[in-house]
């Protein structure tokens, strides 16, 4: 017995203009599909419910590059990412340090100074002012950056004896000082003795983060969290009890390779598919962030010729780990910004290629010179793309790596047209994880600071962008039998829109809302503004 579903407009992204009137689904699966009476008649005997949708339905949204548990923490955290000045951080955490309890560790998340009129990192000193004598820690936006104060420092045991470390960087002021401002791999030296959540809590973060996801229309996400919460058990125990047991949400998770092993000794099996859990790539990281500049560029940064970036690993560690994921068969999911980092991993790929059958990720490419493209054509390579990232960089980032290297920069259209394949991402908590936002940001590519349009050339279709969020992301792990469209033997996992993005205005896009999100056949959100 099953379901038929019918009413508003129903695209199945088949083809671009593809649509159906009706949907028949069965035991969480799609069993038919196309005009209304027809599937009456077909399945007469076995409809024991029949819906009549308001809106325009899509496959469900996939987010094809977040991280699942931070994104629940920043919901569950001091959020500072509308934070607009200095004095608004400073005054939240005031606030927010005068009801901690004693002991407690006060966090912040998602930071970002370019949002200020005064764009300089908050200084420990700021810190400690309003602290209470709490140790605080405050996240940058990109996550490839901190600001502890003197308290937190202390417990850390750093000092200004303290080294810089491999593939980091300890800020310093003009005497030699201490800023509390940490980058990449210095992050560490704090991030080891701060509070380790238990089980429970990452439970909470969990089920905080996909709630929202589903109120978004992501059915389905690409995260990876497996190194960073008390190691690989007891963070994918916090995904394995929320997730089956409740079967709302389809996660693939990927694996720091600091936790590889780990997920081998324990005997899973990453590549192998599963309905609602499985395993993807290796995921390493070759350089950092543009607004620490720390991406690792071929080139000196425009606004600061003193660096060109951070390299996170060695040459030859590097080398190394791309081995390592080949002896355990495995693809890799490479965290890479700058130029110089993708021309590192690409000459690795090239020797190294991955397992047949599989593709490597490149997460980000954003500062990528033509060459590169070129080099990529034909490469079973993938790119995991962040649209928003034009959006919440663009203008700023033209005085980090000048006019030339911007206008090659985030060149989502010509990757696109030498063939290569994108599935778009929202890098969430780094970014909002809301795609209709990051579909606008593919088509309009319309800064959110100046509003002007940069690199229009670039530009995407709406039918390109909302590919990125479904149909791209099943291909990129191999389910584009079973998920990201709207079409026989497909999962029964759609998004209601309550407006069609090929009926508006282009520039409305954003303004669209979710009104359901149904997955496996059931509705799991509702929009209670429109019902």
């Amino acid at each position: 017995m099953g379901r038929l579903l019918y009413g508003g407009k129903i695209y199945t992204m088949t083809g671009p203009n593809e649509t159906v009137e009706a949907i028949y689904i069965e035991n969480g699966k799609i069993v038919a599909t196309g005009k209304l009476d027809q599937l009456k008649d077909r399945f007469a005997n076995q409809i024991e419910q029949d819906i009549e949708l308001q809106g325009t339905i899509f496959p469900g949204f996939i987010d094809s590059h977040l991280h699942i548990i931070g994104h629940g923490e920043k919901l569950l955290r001091l959020d500072l990412s509308q934070v607009q000045s200095r004095q608004e951080v400073i005054h939240k955490i005031s606030e927010a340090a005068s009801v901690v309890k004693d002991g407690d560790w006060l966090i912040g998340e998602g930071f970002n100074e370019n949002n200020w009129d005064d764009p300089i990192m908050i200084h420990r000193k700021e810190l400690d002012e309003v602290s209470n004598g709490h140790p605080v820690v405050l996240t940058r936006v990109c996550r490839h950056a901190l600001v502890a104060n003197s308290k937190a420092m202390e417990l850390s045991g750093v000092s200004e004896k303290t080294e810089n470390v491999s593939g980091g960087v300890i800020e310093r002021d003009f005497y030699g000082h201490l800023t509390g401002a940490f980058h990449d791999q210095a992050q560490e030296l704090i991030k080891e003795y701060m509070p380790i959540p238990d089980l429970n809590y990452l439970k909470k973060a969990v089920k905080t983060s996909i709630q929202d996801l589903l109120s978004k229309g992501i059915v389905s996400g690409h995260s990876e969290d497996l190194s960073y919460y008390g190691g690989f058990k007891q963070t994918y125990d916090a995904f394995k009890e929320v997730i089956p047991e409740d079967q709302q949400f389809r996660a693939h998770l990927l694996v720091h390779h600091e936790v590889v092993d780990d997920l081998h000794r324990e005997g899973h099996k990453p590549q192998q598919q599963d309905d609602w859990l499985e395993f993807g790539a290796m995921k390493l990281f070759v350089d950092g962030a543009l607004g620490g500049r720390t991406a690792l560029l071929s080139e000196p940064y425009s606004d600061d010729p003193t660096t060109d970036g951070v390299a996170i690993h060695s040459d030859e560690a590097l080398e190394e780990l791309v081995l390592k994921a080949r002896q355990y068969h495995m693809p890799i999911a490479v965290h890479a910004i700058g130029d110089l980092a993708l021309e590192k991993i690409v000459n690795l790929i090239e020797q190294y290629p991955p397992p047949q059958g599989m593709k490597d990720r490149l997460i980000h490419g954003q500062i990528m010179r033509p060459d590169l493209i070129k080099r990529l054509k034909n490469k079973p390579v993938i790119i995991d793309i962040q649209p928003l990232f034009v959006s919440s960089d663009f203008p700023w980032v033209i005085e980090r790596v000048g006019e030339k290297r911007a206008n090659e920069s985030y060149p989502w259209k010509s990757y696109l047209k030498e063939g290569l394949l994108c599935a778009g991402g929202s890098d969430a908590p780094i970014e909002s994880v809301e795609p209709l936002l990051s579909i606008d940001a593919a088509v309009n590519r319309r800064s959110a600071y100046d509003g002007h349009v940069y690199n229009s050339e670039e530009c995407l279709s709406i039918y390109e962008a909302i590919e990125l969020y479904t149909v791209n992301p099943a291909k990129v792990i191999g389910k584009e039998h079973i998920q990201g469209k709207i079409a026989e033997g497909y999962y029964a996992d759609f998004v209601i829109l309550d407006q069609d993005p090929f009926q508006i205005n282009k520039d409305e896009l954003h303004k669209i809302k979710v009104l359901n999100t149904i997955v496996n056949g059931e509705i799991v959100y509702s929009n209670d503004d429109h019902m």
